[in-house]
């Protein structure tokens, strides 16, 4: 091989590496002689092979599964809580310099962020007031991970599990708390009917003709009934004629 070939291949090897294409969510941490340079991307970049060395970053959201934790929450329950948080990469150069590995250190800040978060509240708050508790996550999430570039946009906690004397005595809670709504609808329900029933007799005994066509209506829906015997009051208004007679 000439000389001439061999400086050919030499300047086509030099020049391969030192052209890079990233992608639009890559960004390239450019070190100059172990210093930080900067960041480039996206789009065609150059390095100075040898000189230079760059670090690719992925810029795209990052899902990540939080293990489930054993938390005893304020009020002294046992249970098993799990998360998923979504992060993603801000500052490629701080993600590079600052941590070693950020998906690492972001995992173990979010299962300690988790037990500590869940072990300050009730057990209530934590079934009732999920949304509370994941923004408050998300908030101390995003102020650990702020200095190493990393943003976490979303955390979620995913299932609560309870144990099973706590199924029981919630699912016996629940139940009390229906047949006492029930019990209250049905008392409201008399005080009604009562109310009704009051004014009902108010407008009857205000108008003798229409108490004695409801008396005659109610013989009638006795007297359906084969089997019973009616009996029908004579009125004290009658008799006092008889009783005047008796008296003389």
């Amino acid at each position: 091989m000439t000389p001439l070939m061999t400086g050919i291949i030499v300047i086509i090897v030099f020049l391969a590496s030192a052209i890079n294409i990233l992608k639009e969510y890559e960004r390239g941490v450019i070190f100059r002689l172990g210093r930080l340079v900067g960041e480039r991307g996206p789009g065609l970049i150059f390095v100075i092979p040898v000189i230079e060395k760059m670090v690719r970053m992925d810029l795209r959201t990052v899902t990540m599964d939080v293990p489930p934790q054993d938390v005893i929450t304020r009020d002294n329950v046992p249970v098993k809580v799990n998360a998923v948080a979504y992060f993603h990469v801000v500052k490629s150069s701080e993600a590079v310099v600052n941590i070693e590995d950020y998906y690492s250190a972001t995992l173990l800040i979010a299962q300690t962020s988790l037990r500590s978060i869940v072990g300050q509240v009730e057990l209530d708050d934590l079934l009732s007031e999920r949304e509370k508790i994941n923004k408050a996550l998300q908030k101390v999430i995003d102020q650990h991970t702020d200095p190493w570039g990393i943003k976490v946009s979303v955390v979620e906690v995913k299932d609560v599990e309870l144990p099973q004397e706590m199924r029981r005595a919630i699912a016996r809670q629940a139940e009390a708390e229906r047949e006492r709504r029930a019990k209250i609808i049905h008392a409201e329900g008399e005080l009604q009917a009562s109310d009704k029933l009051a004014q009902a007799a108010k407008k009857l005994s205000a108008n003798s003709e229409s108490m004695q066509l409801r008396f005659l209506q109610t013989l009638t829906e006795v007297a359906t009934e084969k089997n019973s015997t009616t009996i029908f009051p004579v009125p004290i208004d009658l008799l006092s004629a008889f009783m005047k007679k008796l008296n003389k």
